[in-house]
């Protein structure tokens, strides 16, 4: 009698193991930030946040003064490859940067791009940062700017269109019949180091 009340004993207590294994198999929750997704969920994140840093900069000047911190065939200050490698320019723009990526170890890169004489999209490109090839799961942003005849540089005291003439800016004037000099995209790509 003694051996089939342990027998049972053993027998239920195997039964409330195998319940209580089930019963938290079943109640763990699956969440939807597998690998890839939250790799997008990433991804979206720095893209809006490149895009928003866009959109301030053209509003507060600061972008446009960016792309005009031109000196005959480079970027004021920058690498002897005519970008700047490690951060932002030393400007206002290359500060916001700096402190929105480079603390958080993203790695950033900026071109701009600017229209030809006589060609309907953005064909020109010049780098503005470079530093390195993007990953599989960068994030991009670009915003359009208009440049005019009269915009100043803001690396020495000339405009575009009199450092076009001398053939120290990069962009040319596509429009000499009216005010507009020309119209850039800049393009900003992020990416986790």
């Amino acid at each position: 009698m003694r051996a089939q009340a342990h027998t049972l004993e053993s027998f239920v207590a195997a039964l409330l193991v195998v319940s209580v294994v089930l019963f938290a198999v079943q109640s763990t929750a699956v969440t939807p930030l597998s690998a890839s997704t939250s790799n997008q969920h990433i991804e979206n994140q720095q893209g809006t946040v490149a895009n928003n840093l866009l959109t301030v900069s053209a509003a507060d000047g600061t972008l446009r003064r960016a792309v005009t911190y031109y000196d005959e065939s480079r970027f004021e200050g920058a690498t002897d490859q005519g970008f700047y490698a490690n951060g932002g320019p030393p400007n206002a723009f290359g500060r916001a940067l700096n402190e929105t990526f480079g603390d958080e170890r993203v790695a950033f890169n900026v071109a701009v791009r600017y229209h030809l004489v006589n060609t309907t999209g953005p064909v020109g490109e010049v780098r503005m940062v470079y530093m390195g090839k993007p990953s599989d799961n960068a994030a991009g942003a670009t915003k359009t700017i208009s440049l005019y005849d009269d915009t100043p540089l803001s690396s020495r005291p000339t405009t575009v269109s009199e450092a076009a003439d001398e053939g120290s800016f990069y962009a040319a004037d596509v429009s000499p019949d009216s005010k507009l000099f020309n119209v850039l995209e800049v393009h900003i790509v992020v990416w986790r180091m």
